[in-house]
């Protein structure tokens, strides 16, 4: 889905892969197998794309033939990976614009973002198991097993696993803009 829509706001800007390419940073290779849906993006080739199709994130997910009622299987859900980490976020809700749910699984000394940053959402994150530190402006707030936070995601953020064991989380964006 996230490749189709890709190329079709590729080919709408009339623009070539080695165009894009020159735009993002990324590779005509890598460009390549993300329009044909042999590779994921990460997050950080996500936002590159979105900024160069002056478009939200949300947007370059959204699918306009989500069903009403989706199942989320393990080994079914959309990846998307974290630039220099280790681990991705696998994509919980279907797209349809309203809502994105992730689940992740950090492992120690990895962040899901190399930066501060913010996007116009709210955002919830919810851990399931290990120890995971939030980075909010100026705050840094650590969160055990069972607790959450709920914030205005416009205020730069980003989550750290600081223990010495792997982190479970879900995050909830509402609206998508992860």
């Amino acid at each position: 889905m996230l490749g189709d829509r890709l190329k079709a706001l590729r080919q709408a800007k009339g623009l070539t892969l080695r165009e894009l390419s020159e735009r993002t940073g990324l590779s005509v290779s890598m460009l390549s197998q993300i329009e044909n849906g042999a590779a994921d993006p990460s997050l950080g080739s996500v936002r590159k794309l979105a900024e160069v199709f002056e478009a939200s994130i949300a947007t370059l997910f959204s699918d306009p033939d989500a069903p009403a009622i989706h199942i989320s299987r393990p080994g079914e859900r959309h990846s998307l990976g974290v630039a220099d980490a280790s681990f991705a976020y696998e994509r919980l809700t279907p797209g349809r614009g309203d809502l994105e749910v992730l689940r992740a699984e950090i492992p120690p000394g990895q962040a899901t973002s190399p930066r501060l940053w913010g996007h116009p959402s709210t955002e919830c994150a919810y851990v399931i198991s290990g120890e995971l530190t939030v980075e909010l402006g100026a705050e840094r707030v650590t969160l055990a097993t069972g607790e959450s936070v709920t914030f205005d995601s416009r205020e730069p953020h980003r989550y750290v696993n600081e223990s010495d064991g792997v982190t479970t989380i879900v995050i909830a964006v509402t609206p998508p803009s992860p």
